[in-house]
């Protein structure tokens, strides 16, 4: 092939990627906003064009796992290898049952993002009754105890590989840093769009985090 029919299948090949919500594409116009410097305008236009194109609202959850360093200094690393494994393994219906979408795992923590807020709450509650069942026949030292955050709002989803957006930096900080072994942490927004989850009530927490000034405790039914 000629040099110009190269160049030609290149452009033709930038053109196709360009038309797809990908995250080359995203790049692509971060790296415009990153020229456009001080100009407001031109910032503002990129920034409209980039939540078109990428912009969603989903609830967001962060699943944790309490206790699990203590856990692996006791009973060692594939201890740590078969727990991952096993929660995971008993979570994935409860996250199907309520169609949420698993976008990452990195060790004992899930991301995951459900249409509804009330259908992540749900999934949250009923991950935790699973657990407590599964707990009941273990000792105190290998039970699988688990932390739960959820948020709601407006972020930005790249494929099924990442979400970024405030609500999940919320989400984030309240089920990795912030819950303890068996509670849900929701913030504002989150609790405000599940409204129709029976059985539940919420105590406000004094944590302010990044994302969401206001948090709240569920009180669920055990």
């Amino acid at each position: 092939m000629t040099r110009a029919g190269n160049a030609a299948l290149g452009s033709a090949v930038m053109s196709e990627n360009l038309l797809k919500c990908s995250e080359e594409r995203l790049w692509a116009l971060i790296a415009q906003r990153a020229k456009a410097g001080a100009d407001v305008a031109t910032t503002t236009l990129i920034d409209r064009k980039i939540w078109d194109l990428f912009g969603e609202t989903w609830a967001v959850m962060f699943t944790d796992l309490s206790g699990f360093s203590r856990q692996v200094q006791t009973f060692g690393i594939l201890h740590f290898l078969q727990v991952i494994y096993e929660h995971k393994i008993m979570l994935e219906p409860v996250i199907a049952k309520y169609d949420g979408i698993l976008i990452k795992q990195e060790a004992d923590s899930l991301m995951l993002i459900f249409r509804r807020a009330a259908s992540a709450l749900r999934c949250g509650i009923e991950m935790q009754h699973v657990l407590e069942q599964v707990n009941e026949g273990r000792s105190a030292e290998t039970k699988v105890l688990l932390c739960v955050g959820i948020g709601y709002g407006p972020i930005l989803r790249i494929g099924d590989d990442d979400v970024y957006g405030n609500q999940v930096n919320a989400a984030s900080k309240l089920g990795e840093d912030t819950a303890k072994a068996g509670e849900i942490l929701i913030t504002r927004a989150a609790m405000d769009a599940a409204t129709e989850v029976d059985g539940v009530s919420y105590s406000k927490i004094d944590d302010r985090i990044p994302g969401s000034d206001e948090n709240y405790r569920v009180k669920y039914r055990p």
